[in-house]
Parts: structure tokens; C-alpha cells; sequence
């Protein structure tokens, strides 16, 4: 099914280990060189990673490499968002209509599950402590040098396929072709993890089945469950500056900036100070490029084609969406990837942009607006719209995150769903009219002007 019977994938991460699995399926010969040592035998570090969250983008991939049972297993549904108020109160904000939820998993347990599914195929081989020090992109060769030994060595292969991240040895390489263009942005917020553990019964402290959040304007803290009865936290805060990570030097200040902003993490995480300093702080980077391709012998994906900060839960969902995508387009092909890596790029580059731009916004909402009493409301009322004209609208949170409709196509349309709020948020007394016979019946009527909403 495919003309590139020998493929190499640099990185054996979640994208590329799933990729593995649907490239194998296809009957081709699949390497896979990781730069790290096997995470299914080295004890992993604490604090370096941020949980994640897996929704229908995902999930479809899962599905499509019969991964879904198992994947099951590991996972905890997140109904909505917990809000935690500077002053001590609490809200609750749920993502979608009823039974619509995102999975709290953990990455090391999701990795491990797709290394031990591709290892299972014959067609499939991994390599560890292997680092990409070069690829010749003319005739498709890595140079790869072991960790271990020092020694290097020179893999020829039919397609050589970057999935090495971020910071992507491959995408390095093309850097130097001329025209290729290439953006990082870090903003200004780093990140560090904590864990509350859990109670002496192995329970969780918080309600497990959603996504915490203590938005603070500026700064944010994030808590999702884990399976042991743990949560993983994460502090986005900003870098550096008067009120900043850089200014949590020692034990008091921490403590002085967590009784006055998360004082409920003080009883939390029994702790703090040792989890505080022990734990690194880490920077946050939205990367962009543009070709994502050699000819027909390189292609990058996943976070070396479209990194981005992790604020709409999208990262490794739109990662496997690239593997379903790519898929589909050797289906439709019929195994030409002369004619796959084009359609491939042209399709899915602008639906990284946007998903890049999206977590942007995201971020915003997430630490300003959740907290804000108009943005609260225009919750209330954009679920009653979509529970009564499911057809007519979709909301852009659940386009994103429980659809497949493009991440271009769903920005698009939540601008337009913005410009129709700014109507309805402007009607007279709206805080104590929004469900009035009134007022749906004024939004029926701009709802059938409006044909933009997806279903």
C-alpha cells in the first residue's frame, strides 16, 4: 500500500510511535531512533512533563490502530472546569452537552502503550540512546550516534520522517534549505509541576472527574487527575519580572505568594517547599515552519512540524491527527507519496496555524475570562443554544475538542460565534432575562440569518 517500502522515523514519542503502528499496517518497514534511553526501563523524572488531555482527535487515531480498549483503561473523564476564585469560591463549567468530556492520561503510561503496540508488529523495530546528529536529505540518510558508545551510524532508508519534537534534529537540517521558513515564540510564562497526593485511602482530594483551574489574571494553576488518587498541578507564571517565578527564591516567599494567591494549596500538598525547588521550571514555545517536506524523502510532523503551548489540550491530539490524516491521503493515494506529501502539508499547515493561534486564546480564557461574571453567563446561555439547535450550532471549544471538523474551519467559525455574542451580550438585561421566552425568541430569529454553525 505504500511506494516507500523502508521508512525511518526519527523519535519514538507519542506521534511517533502511533505513526509506526499505521505505517507498519500499510505493510511498510518502520525504524524507529529515539535519542532518550527506553522509558519502559529508565525511572522517569518527576516534573518535566505537563499531563495531558485526550479528546476526539485522538481518540479517532486510538480507534483506528485498535488502540482504543486499552487506552480506556488509563484514563480519567473530565466532565468540565473547576474553578477555584481568588476568594475562595468555586464554580463548575462543563465542555459540552451531556456525556461530553476530555480524558486526563498520563503521556509516560500513553507512550508505553503505543512503543509496546508497534514492537508487537514484525514490521516495527525501536532503537534507543540513538541521537540525530544529521540527515543527508538527498539521499535520505540519518547519521545517528549512540549515547552509549559514541559511535555513529548511517541509516539509508526510502523516507526519513522527523518526529523528534520541538526542538526537532530534523527540522534543524532543513532549516538550511533555501526558502524554508522557520518561527519560535516563547511567551513570556514558564511552567512548573506540583502533585497533591492523595488522601491515606488512596482518594483524590478534588472532585477527579474534571479539570481544575485558580485563574489569577495574569497567572494560572491547573490540576488533572491521576489514576493513583494523585493530581498533577502545573503553575504557568510569568518568567521573570517584579511578580514572577524569578522572585520565588526561598522558602518564605514561596509561602508568602502561595497563602495570598493558592492558600488551599498550602493544605493540599503537605510538600510544597521540597516539590517547589526540586521540580524545574520550564519555558513555553509556540514553534512554525513551512515546507514540511524534502521533495519526497523528508517530512516532519507532530511537534517538529507544529509545536505549540498547551493551553486548548491540543498538542498530542493534533500530532495524531496528522497520523490519521496522512492515512487517509495514502489510502486515497493508493501508496504515492509523491502525490500524499503535498496534499499532506497544503491540508494539514493551516490547521496547525490555527490550532497554534487557538491555544493562544485559550490561554486568555483559561486565567482571565473563566472567572469573569459575563463570561460565565455567556456559558450558560451558549449551552442552552446548543442544546436547543444542536445542528445550527456548535460551539468552538466543542468543535475542537470533541469533532474532527478542521482547526482552521473552527477558528473561523468561533470568530463568528464572538460577533453573534457581542449581539446577545448588548440586549437589555440580559444578566436576568437570558432564558426569557424574549430572548430565545430573538435568538431563533438571527440563528436562521446566520448559516455559518457547523453541525
Amino acid at each position: 500500500m505504500t511506494t516507500k517500502n523502508n521508512i525511518t522515523i526519527v523519535g519514538a514519542g507519542l506521534v511517533g510511535s502511533l505513526l509506526a503502528i499505521f505505517l507498519a499496517k500499510k505493510g511498510a518497514r518502520v525504524s524507529v531512533y529515539e535519542r532518550r534511553s527506553d522509558m519502559r526501563q529508565a525511572t522517569l523524572n518527576a516534573g518535566k512533563s505537563i499531563n495531558l488531555a485526550l479528546s476526539e482527535r485522538g481518540w479517532s487515531a486510538l480507534r483506528a490502530v485498535g488502540l482504543e480498549k486499552s487506552i480506556s483503561r488509563i484514563v480519567i473523564p473530565m466532565h468540565g472546569r473547576h474553578i477555584h476564585m481568588a476568594d475562595g469560591t468555586e464554580a463548575f463549567q462543563p465542555y459540552g452537552r451531556d456525556g461530553q468530556c476530555i480524558y486526563s492520561v498520563s503521556r509516560a503510561q500513553l507512550n508505553i502503550e503505543l512503543m509496546n503496540l508497534a514492537e508487537e508488529m514484525q514490521e516495527v523495530s525501536l532503537h534507543f540512546d540513538q541521537k540525530c546528529v544529521d540527515v543527508d536529505l538527498e539521499n535520505t540518510v540519518v547519521t545517528m550516534e549512540n549515547a552509549q558508545t559514541h559511535t555513529q551510524e548511517q541509516i539509508q532508508s526510502d523516507l526519513v520522517i522527523g518526529s523528534d519534537g520541538a526542538f526537532s534534529a530534523v527540522r534543524r537540517t532543513m532549516q538550511h534549505l533555501d526558502r524554508f521558513n522557520y518561527s519560535q515564540h516563547y511567551i513570556e510564562h514558564a511552567y512548573k509541576e506540583l502533585s497533591i497526593p492523595p488522601t491515606a485511602e488512596g482518594l483524590w482530594k478534588m472532585d477527579k472527574h474534571a479539570l481544575h483551574i485558580w485563574p489569577r489574571n495574569n497567572f494560572m494553576m491547573i490540576a488533572l487527575p491521576n489514576l493513583d488518587g494523585s493530581f498533577t498541578c502545573t503553575l504557568f507564571f510569568d518568567y521573570s519580572g517584579e511578580y514572577s517565578f524569578e522572585q520565588l527564591k526561598d522558602e518564605a516567599s514561596v509561602h508568602t505568594f502561595f497563602k495570598k494567591e493558592f492558600p488551599d494549596m498550602l493544605q493540599l500538598i503537605p510538600n510544597l517547599m521540597e516539590q517547589f525547588f526540586a521540580n524545574p521550571t520550564a519555558s513555553l514555545v509556540t514553534t512554525k515552519c513551512y515546507p514540511w517536506r524534502y521533495k519526497t524523502n523528508v517530512l516532519l510532523i507532530g511537534d517538529a512540524a507544529h509545536a505549540i503551548i498547551p493551553f486548548f489540550g491540543q498538542g498530542m491530539n493534533a500530532g495524531f491527527e496528522d497520523c490519521t490524516v496522512l492515512d487517509r491521503l495514502l489510502n486515497e493515494h493508493k501508496g504515492n507519496w509523491e502525490q500524499v506529501l503535498p496534499a499532506f502539508e497544503q491540508e494539514r499547515k493551516p490547521n496547525a496555524d490555527a490550532i497554534a493561534d487557538l491555544a493562544y486564546e485559550n490561554f486568555i480564557e483559561m486565567r482571565f475570562k473563566v472567572s469573569e461574571p459575563k463570561f460565565l453567563l455567556r456559558k450558560k446561555i451558549e449551552k442552552m443554544i446548543s442544546e436547543m439547535y444542536p445542528d445550527q450550532y456548535v460551539p468552538k471549544y466543542s468543535m475542537v475538542s470533541f469533532t474532527t471538523i478542521p482547526y482552521a474551519e473552527a477558528m473561523e467559525a468561533g470568530k463568528k460565534q464572538d460577533a453573534f455574542f457581542e449581539r446577545i451580550m448588548t440586549l437589555e438585561n440580559i444578566e436576568e432575562n437570558w432564558n426569557s421566552t424574549e430572548v430565545v425568541t430573538l435568538i431563533d430569529i438571527w440563528l436562521k440569518e446566520a448559516n455559518f454553525f457547523r453541525g
